[in-house]
């Protein structure tokens, strides 16, 4: 569920009553989807190499055009290989090769190497020769695919056990040989996948000297199991799924340290921990850094784990009564480390000398680091020192909160200074000497660029320019940025858009987005992911609106934990309802007709405020939890701890049981599939509306995931909103 406040974009109108912007140009579902809409909100995919090179693919050019650049610290690009002779030597080993090289799975330090999987075959490519190479070996489907650092070797997962591809000697190597249906090693589980390393596939770590692996070794032995029925055949086929409901069994996960000159696997020699939340190597190749936390996530221990004998020592502890956030973790060249804590209610850099005792606060004040990703509140990818250890740059949401920027700070907690220059949100990755950094910017009224800097802040070079001219014949409508208050005055972060050819004495009907999950805000001013959609509604007449509860602005820690074995219920629903008491108080609002829709946990937040308020005519609810005893472990106990701890905080939030009280029309969507929230939340709902005798719409969409991404699926969804909200608003 924290994967999602984002994947509900959508733009579309209903082909009867065609928008037209002041150009002429009418907005079709059809643009919406095809390659022109999706480039909006896209920008390359890059990588730093370590000669402070950057390799960009830019996805959003014609399929025969995409080529591989390499662009280098002055700005200039060039192909980073002859793309044509490399595909010439895919398509005489698959005939069935795709039109264009996608983007590698992997590229070695140095960026003149790259591993591919192609139709689950593995596939080397060097970029100087522009040869591509069919990796022959053992039968069998090969994924997760990692070249080591120096290029030499490929590491990859087989039958869920770790091999090793040497590139010279063309042998491989089978690291590990249990690897099953219950056990994997070097790929994660669903859980690990979805909670806790952000959607990356890999369960396993080159070290930097490129001689060894660690790895996670998961058991999903006696894992809750969930079945999907499918429909293609006279007797239905069950897909299964290793999914771990809140309070019930988790995956056992271990640590290990392969060696590859003399094929040991040392373990690590602790198993005192619940879940493993993050795995690095410690500089010089000699010990990995392992993050893990207990079953109640209040206590999290950072390991230096010895790779030839897998001891682990305990060298930090972190201890909250609410839960303990994931740490952004950056070593110093002289052994001391740079790690995020909330110790003060915000989240702040200290840095610890290499025992693990506390040296300084690097940053402080009323103020959290944070980064462009992480689960809720935690703060990663937001930090990096410089090789000489003189200097951390890091980024924040300081002032204004709806902003985040770079900055930087010398080590002793010293000169402080903003290097960003735009308003507006930077996500930022620096060159591997610090020296460089990449940007993508944007703002709430301005799609998303990508440029080169150099680490004082001067610009290079613009490598993707926001795009501006596939939206400008729309005639699009200012976003503003402001705050409302809650009922004891806390200024809450709100987004308005006014209806196109707006009139101050009109009443407009008016639909609100939410989200609201902890330290998940959905307001700040960058191109958010549902910027087009919103632009749609405004053209058709619509006053919309968001508002983030305090809890998920990502302000503090501290506001966060007001959900604590409650979440979801009074704190979010208080904020968002005076939200829209405010909004109703606008003279330009008909306080009638306001909608509300969310996804995923904003799904879940609909239904909340459905059931428990009498503010909304109408509200569309898509793929929402309606009960957390349905949900994953890792996320609901961090915030609700086990069902056997809390059973009250699960009673108050069960929406099921106050679908009695449902106000205003439901539109209900989930697809069949969903293995992330279990279709079990939608039946569970329905079946308590139908023996409340409530009315309500249902669209399931078949075997679709939570995102319903497929271009079909999605047209018909949000045209299917449209002509909801027409009808109930």
């Amino acid at each position: 569920m924290r994967s999602n406040p984002r994947l509900c974009a959508g733009i579309l109108v209903l082909a009867a009553a065609p928008l037209l912007g002041q150009a002429g140009r009418e907005i079709t579902v059809a643009w919406c989807y095809s390659d022109d809409g999706e480039a909006v909100g896209k920008t390359p995919k890059t990588y730093w190499t370590s000669d402070d090179d950057v390799l960009l693919l830019d996805e959003t050019r014609p399929t025969a055009e995409r080529v591989l650049e390499r662009v280098r610290a002055t700005g200039e690009r060039r192909a980073a290989f002859d793309a044509a002779k490399a595909m010439a030597s895919l398509k005489a080993a698959l005939p069935d090769a795709p039109e264009a090289l996608p983007w590698p799975d992997s590229f070695d330090r140095a960026g003149r190497r790259a591993v591919c999987v192609i139709d689950d075959a593995l596939f080397l490519l060097d970029l100087p020769s522009s040869t591509l190479e069919k990796v022959a070996g053992a039968p069998g489907k090969v994924s997760i695919a990692r070249l080591s650092p120096d290029g030499r070797r490929v590491a990859f997962v087989r039958g869920n056990d770790l091999w090793v591809y040497d590139v010279t000697s063309k042998a491989e190597t089978r690291l590990t040989s249990d690897g099953g249906a219950n056990v994997l090693n070097g790929a994660l589980s669903w859980v690990y996948w979805e909670e806790v390393f952000n959607h990356n596939e890999a369960g396993y770590w080159w070290s930097p000297d490129s001689t060894a692996i660690a790895f996670l070794r998961t058991d999903e032995t006696g894992v809750d199991e969930v079945g999907f029925q499918k429909y293609a055949t006279a007797v239905p086929e069950i897909a299964m799924q290793r999914y771990p409901k809140a309070g019930n069994k988790n995956p056992v996960v271990r640590l290990g340290i392969a060696d590859l000159a003399s094929g040991k696997t040392a373990w690590m020699d602790t198993a005192a921990f619940e879940y493993v939340l993050d795995v690095r190597w410690l500089p010089g190749s000699r010990a990995v850094a392992v993050q893990t936390t207990d079953r109640p996530q209040t206590r999290l221990d950072l390991w230096r784990v010895a790779r030839d004998t897998g001891h682990a020592v305990d060298f930090l502890t972190e201890k909250d009564d609410a839960w303990v956030d994931q740490k952004e973790l950056q070593f110093v060249g002289n052994g001391d480390f740079v790690v995020t804590s909330e110790r003060d209610g915000h989240t702040h850099l200290y840095r610890y000398d290499a025992d693990g005792r506390l040296l300084n606060a690097v940053t402080r004040g009323p103020w959290s680091v944070r980064g462009p990703q992480g689960f809720y509140g935690a703060p990663l990818d937001s930090a990096w020192i410089d090789p000489k250890g003189q200097w951390i740059f890091f980024t924040a949401r300081q002032k204004p909160e709806d902003e985040r920027q770079l900055y930087r700070i010398r080590l002793n907690g010293t000169g402080m200074q903003r290097i960003t220059r735009e308003d507006g949100m930077h996500a930022i990755t620096m060159s591997p000497d610090r020296r460089l950094y990449l940007d993508v910017h944007s703002t709430t009224n301005t799609p998303p660029s990508l440029s080169l800097h150099a680490a004082d802040g001067t610009r290079i070079a613009l490598l993707y320019g926001p795009r501006t001219d596939l939206i400008a014949a729309f005639d699009f409508q200012k976003s503003e940025i402001l705050t409302v208050p809650a009922a004891d005055g806390f200024p809450l972060p709100a987004r308005i858009i006014k209806p196109r050819g707006f009139d101050a004495a009109r009443k407009y009907p008016a639909i609100v987005y939410i989200y609201g999950g902890p330290g998940a805000p959905t307001v700040g001013d960058e191109w958010h992911g549902n910027a087009l959609f919103d632009q749609v509604l405004a053209a058709r007449g619509y006053v919309v609106f968001s508002v983030d509860p305090r809890t998920a602005t990502g302000q503090s820690k501290t506001l966060e934990n007001l959900v604590l074995r409650h979440m979801q219920t009074d704190e979010v629903l208080n904020d968002v309802v005076a939200g829209v008491k405010w909004l109703k108080t606008q003279p330009f609002v008909d306080p009638a007709r306001v909608g509300i829709w969310g996804w995923s946990g904003g799904g879940t937040d609909t239904l909340l405020c459905m059931t428990r308020s009498q503010e909304f005519a109408a509200g569309i609810s898509v793929a929402p939890v309606t009960d957390w005893h349905f949900y994953d472990t890792k996320f609901t106990e961090t915030y609700m701890k086990t069902p056997q701890d809390n059973p009250e905080g699960y009673a108050l939030f069960n929406l099921s049981s106050r679908a009695k009280d449902l106000h205003g029309r439901l539109l209900l969507v989930f697809g069949s599939g969903d293995d992330n929230v279990h279709p079990q939340n939608e039946w569970a709902f329905i079946d308590q509306l139908i023996a409340a005798d409530k009315p309500f719409d249902l669209m399931v969409y078949p075997l679709r995931k939570h995102t319903i991404e497929d271009r079909p699926a999605r047209i018909h969804l949000f045209e299917k909103m449209l002509e909801f909200w027409k009808l109930y608003l």
